[in-house]
């Protein structure tokens, strides 16, 4: 279908794009990556699957969005999916769910040669991953292209963060999680869903702020290296409810998070940053959360800021086999963020 031809107010496209849209990346602002890859999942997997499934739902949404009226119009493309990274994935998921289940039954990876390897090869292996796209995403950039990804699990975007830092140079990045992601290679896995940010924290230097919602399952000593890292902020599910029951605004409580980041902001959002009821199924859910619009509204404080969205990943949707919830809400978060990023290019 040619752009000219495509009727936003029509029946949805299942042309195998996000959105069904009709763009070419040449034709677009905006592209989204794909990242099909979930190994080192923790506790519920099925993350590999949400970029079909998010494209799968995405055709049934409604395209006006207040806002960004009209921001599809600027072009938001699908770079095909690289279903050698789901069959990596798909290939490598059994290795670390091995290394996990004798940790979780009191076992020691150093005293298990066979364990040892299976931990190097997934360790090798997400590092790769990373490497390429890094790779990907830089190409993209290098096109003058705004870039989101679309996970997988939470170790997808490194490689994109690194990316987008290595072009922008300092960057603040606002995180959207229940979990801190600050372990050190956690159960063995450098590249851990559980290790995302500790690893951008301490590899990507460019990164001068780190500001992290909603997070409401966190260890002691994640708190204790977030508390002497002076670029990490955190706003726990229980500060933001003590400062609701207190009387302050959500909108208020908005702009004190925003105001801490610096004028190039990467987010990166992981779903279960929002309330179980939008993401039943991710990984690893928590009580408590965000609701869909808490969501949104802190997004597009940061549009309307002023601050430049640099790039964005969306992480940790998966979804379920009878129900299409998971991925329904996934569609309309990945498009939020497509329009917030979209608008704060606009300078008033």
């Amino acid at each position: 279908m040619d752009i000219k031809d495509f009727d936003p107010d029509g029946v949805g496209q299942a042309n195998g794009n996000y959105f069904g849209f009709p763009f070419t990346a040449e034709q677009s602002r905006l592209v989204l990556v794909s990242v099909p890859w979930d190994v080192t999942s923790s506790y519920g997997d099925g993350s590999s699957f949400a970029p079909d499934a998010i494209i799968n739902a995405s055709s049934q949404l409604d395209f006006y969005d207040p806002v960004y009226p009209g921001g599809w119009k600027e072009g938001i493309a699908t770079v095909p999916i690289d279903y050698g990274i789901q069959e990596k994935s798909t290939f490598l998921r059994p290795e670390a769910a091995k290394v996990i289940e004798t940790l979780e039954h009191g076992g020691n990876i150093i005293d298990d040669m066979l364990l040892r390897r299976r931990t190097e090869k997934v360790n090798e292996e997400s590092g790769k991953l990373n490497d390429k796209i890094y790779a990907e995403v830089s190409r993209w950039l290098a096109a003058g292209k705004i870039v989101g990804v679309v996970g997988g699990d939470h170790s997808t975007p490194f490689g994109a963060i690194r990316a987008v830092a290595e072009k922008e140079g300092e960057i603040g990045i606002l995180h959207v999680d229940a979990h801190a992601d600050l372990r050190d290679g956690y159960e063995g896995f450098v590249h851990s869903h559980a290790s995302i940010m500790f690893n951008v924290i301490t590899k990507i230097p460019q990164v001068g702020k780190l500001v992290q919602v909603g997070l409401r399952d966190v260890s002691e000593r994640e708190m204790k290296f977030a508390a002497t890292n002076r670029k990490i902020e955190i706003f726990t599910d229980w500060q933001l409810d003590k400062g609701r029951y207190e009387g302050e605004s959500w909108d208020r409580q908005c702009s004190r998070i925003v105001s801490l980041l610096p004028d190039k902001v990467y987010i990166s959002f992981d779903i279960d940053g929002l309330s179980p009821d939008n993401c039943p199924n991710t990984g690893t859910p928590v009580p408590g959360g965000l609701s869909f619009g808490e969501a949104a509204w802190l997004l597009n404080k940061v549009a309307e800021s002023g601050r430049t969205v640099v790039g964005f990943d969306l992480c940790e949707v998966s979804p379920s086999a009878d129900n299409e919830w998971d991925a329904n809400v996934g569609a309309r978060m990945l498009y939020k963020l497509c329009n917030v990023a979209l608008k704060s290019r606009i300078k008033m």
